[in-house]
Parts: C-alpha cells; structure tokens; sequence
C-alpha cells in the first residue's frame, strides 16, 4: 500500500521561510501527479501547488505563485514546497497528495477527489 510521509513545517514570523517535504514509499509507478494542499481550521481544503512526475510540469494557486516553489526527486519519489514570504493567512495543515498510477496533472490538478494517496499532514503556523 502506498504512503505518503510529510516532514517539515513548524512555525515562523510572517515573511519567513519553510519547507515541507513529502516522500511516497512502496509506490512502483513514476507517473502521477503529486500535490500540496492545505486546510485552514474552517475553512475548506484548497490545492497549493502539484507536479507531474513524468515531465515536471508544475501548478500553484494563484495565492502562492511566486512565493511557493515545489520540486520533486524522482528517485526518491519525493515532492518538496519551499515556502517564502510567508503569510498568516499561509496556516494551515498542509496535506500531501499523490493520484494513482497513469493519471496526470492537468487542468485539473487542482481537485482533491483525482487523488488516491493522501498524506497525514503537517502543521505550517505563520505569525504576524
């Protein structure tokens, strides 16, 4: 069975960084699509950023382009998102997410139901 493991998170004052890290064991496909998403308490689950393991294509939110980088290691089947310019409205328990085999990103990336694999979550608390 597939599982997704999260590390990393924490807190930190509004304008700094962090990195979440994600890695997904005993799974023997490398083409899916995996995704960062993240809910806020009260507030509804939303897609943060994804990759294609096939080509590296990638897709954020608008909230987070051009603060958020993700980065995959195929090998390790790793997905990471740096976090910089960190925001308060950025808390939330940020959830990793891998869809099954042969299913890719695309347009809709963003929908949680595409993904078969879920992650426990990790804690990202920004400060004002």
């Amino acid at each position: 069975q597939v599982q997704l493991v999260e590390s990393g998170g924490g807190s930190v004052q509004a304008g700094g960084s962090l990195r979440v890290s994600c890695a997904a064991s005993k799974y023997t496909s490398s083409t899916f699509c995996m995704a960062w998403f993240r809910q806020a308490p009260g507030k509804e689950r939303e897609a943060v950023a994804a990759i294609y393991f096939v080509d590296g294509a990638s897709y954020y939110a608008d909230s987070v382009k051009g603060r958020f980088t993700a980065s995959k290691d195929s090998a390790k089947k790793a997905l990471d998102l740096q976090m910089t310019r960190l925001k308060p409205e950025d808390t939330a328990m940020y959830y990793c997410a891998a869809t099954g085999p042969f299913t890719g990103c695309g347009s809709s990336w963003y929908v949680g139901s595409r993904f078969t694999y879920w992650g426990q979550g990790t804690q990202v608390t920004v400060s004002s």
